[in-house]
């Protein structure tokens, strides 16, 4: 990028190496504090479970991370194929769940689900597996969703968004990418176009109506720089393109947060007893 907010993108860059070596410390650690020395991930064939897939083996070791493909009658062949690169390149456990069956029936009962509503239902049928062999292969469920994704509310509240803990969280996309570069994230992965396979030809972009960069650049600067919207656009952005993703990121606060407790009693969970996730250890 050149011109006045070519800045940003030096701001984007990240250190790859010490990323690995944070994150992967952060998987070990948060897993050992409950208990388990092993890792469940839903392997989309994308970038962003990619990643998630290949910090948990190194975190762990490989034959103590599942990787699970959720295929639906209508998914991409090729995001079977690429999420198979990264089982065969790290010799990560795998098993595979056509989700069909356990969808469609809710789908003939409700014929009238726009494409979203569909989306919704597969994203959570997916989770209902993950958490399912989280019990049976006894390691907890990984987050893939990104900083980008989070921020924008492009999740499925107890689908895609559910998880034990997420290494992916706190890198933009764009970041994630310069990750997934140094992880050694198979080429194909990295250069098709995001998409959360949710029906033929979806892709997030054209959902969004922007490119990750672009909003990534935004987002750092509302979110990491603190810039008020007024700033933004003294900085050189589309006035539309800011109302579009501060109202994004407003509506879908409750996406990022647990549920809120209605407070009763002088100890109410979430708002007088906080202790640390790691009390007692």
């Amino acid at each position: 990028m050149t011109g006045p907010l070519a800045w940003i993108d030096a701001r984007l860059a990240i250190n790859p190496e010490l990323a690995d070596r944070v994150l992967t410390g952060f998987i070990g650690n948060e897993l050992g504090r409950y208990g388990f020395e092993r890792a469940v991930v839903g392997l989309s064939g994308g970038i962003d479970s990619a990643v998630a897939c290949i910090l948990s083996a190194r975190a762990l070791g490989p034959k103590n991370v599942l990787a699970v493909r959720m295929p639906y009658r209508t998914s991409s062949p090729e995001s079977l194929e690429h999420a198979g690169l990264v089982i065969e390149k790290w010799g990560i456990q795998e098993l595979t769940v056509d989700i069909t069956d356990l969808v469609d029936p809710l789908f003939d009962r409700f014929q009238d689900m726009d494409q979203v509503r569909r989306g919704n239902v597969m994203a959570r049928a997916r989770m209902i597996v993950l958490y399912d062999q989280s019990a049976a292969f006894r390691g907890l469920v990984m987050g893939t969703g990104n900083k980008t994704e989070l921020l924008l509310g492009y999740t499925t509240l107890y689908g895609d968004s559910a998880c034990a803990i997420n290494p992916n969280g706190d890198l933009y996309k764009t970041q994630l990418r310069q990750l997934a570069a140094w992880l050694g994230v198979p080429a194909p992965i990295i250069a098709k176009p995001p998409s959360a396979d949710l029906w033929q030809g979806q892709t997030d972009e054209g959902e969004l109506g922007f490119t990750y960069e672009q909003v990534d650049r935004l987002l750092y600067l509302l979110v990491d720089e603190r810039y008020t919207p007024e700033d933004c656009l003294a900085a050189g952005f589309d006035e539309s393109f800011v109302r579009q993703v501060l109202a994004r990121v407003r509506a879908t606060h409750y996406k990022r947060v647990l549920p809120p407790i209605a407070k009763l009693s002088n100890r109410t969970v979430g708002v007088d007893f906080l202790y640390p996730r790691d009390w007692g250890t």
